[in-house]
């Protein structure tokens, strides 16, 4: 794919998927400048030749793509808005990409406020988890003005194999919420699915080979079952942040008038684990809500 000209690429949030991100973006020889606040999170890439820099304000000076990968809505905003944000410190024509799923209310505030220091902002939230952001397979759901999002689908691109447009800004983030509601009650589903098999006698691979091509295949179920049948729980995607983004959908559901009670239940479920200690694993590790 070729090179934006003149294009350099600020990353602010180098964790659990936004290293890997960051790292296509290096690979496919943008000068990249980096910031997390944890500065080992990163280290990989500065050997890579990435560029470190101390602070989004930082960033904003040295970039004119600007790309955020961060955990919650607060941090978006500080990101963007704050004392040392890339909006508030930001210079004309530079594009700014939010990655983070955060609340579609945000989003726009974003765009407003980057349209008055003439600037291009984008809510693009993804999915597909670390492995995902490994492979560049993410899915990526993109709101904004459409010019802007032509502008950005290079870059885009680098990232994901399935990016659609959505709509005016806000709607990427919408989006997201539809797919986090989808995977909420997949994800019990999937659990239950695998504890029934192991109580039933079976062998839950097996039961994987002949039910995760039929009527009931999902990508949690192809992905995150050999997690939970492995006892592997490490974080694809934290329980923390999908309670964040289920809160989140459940904000939004209840300000349009709307039930959602297979969310409901899957926040309530992963709420109780997350107290039991386990809001730093996978969310696979709902597997281990059935050993309560």
């Amino acid at each position: 794919m070729q090179l934006l000209e003149n294009t350099v690429i600020g990353f602010i949030g180098t964790g659990v998927m936004g290293n890997s991100m960051a790292g296509h973006l290096l690979h496919a020889g943008y000068p990249l400048v980096i910031y997390s606040r944890t500065r080992t999170k990163a280290e990989d890439l500065i050997a890579k030749g990435a560029e470190w820099t101390n602070s989004p304000k930082e960033i904003a000076e040295k970039a004119n793509v600007i790309i955020t990968m961060v955990g919650y809505p607060a941090d978006v905003e500080e990101v963007y808005l704050g004392e040392n944000g890339v909006i508030t410190n930001g210079r004309k024509n530079t594009y700014v990409i939010d990655m983070t799923t955060s609340t579609p209310t945000l989003a726009k505030k974003i765009h407003e406020e980057a349209r008055k220091k003439e600037m291009f902002a984008l809510d693009a939230p993804v999915s597909g988890g670390d492995i995902g952001a490994r492979e560049a397979k993410l899915s990526i759901m993109v709101g904004g003005d459409e010019a802007c999002f032509k502008e950005m689908l290079p870059i885009l691109g680098l990232l994901g194999t399935n990016i659609v447009y959505q709509g005016k800004p806000g709607s990427g983030q919408h989006t997201k919420m539809c797919n986090q509601i989808a995977i909420a009650s997949n994800m019990i589903g999937v659990c239950e699915a695998i504890v029934y098999a192991e109580k039933a006698g079976l062998n839950a691979e097996t039961v994987l080979k002949s039910i995760s091509s039929g009527a009931a295949g999902s990508w949690s179920l192809s992905n995150l079952a050999p997690r939970m049948i492995n006892d592997n729980f490490e974080p694809g995607f934290y329980i923390k942040h999908f309670i964040k983004d289920m809160n989140i959908a459940l904000q939004e559901a209840k300000d349009m008038g709307m039930e959602t009670p297979g969310l409901a239940l899957a926040q309530k479920m992963y709420t109780d684990l997350a107290e039991t200690g386990e809001e730093n694993s996978g969310t696979q590790a709902l597997y281990k809500y059935w050993e309560k």
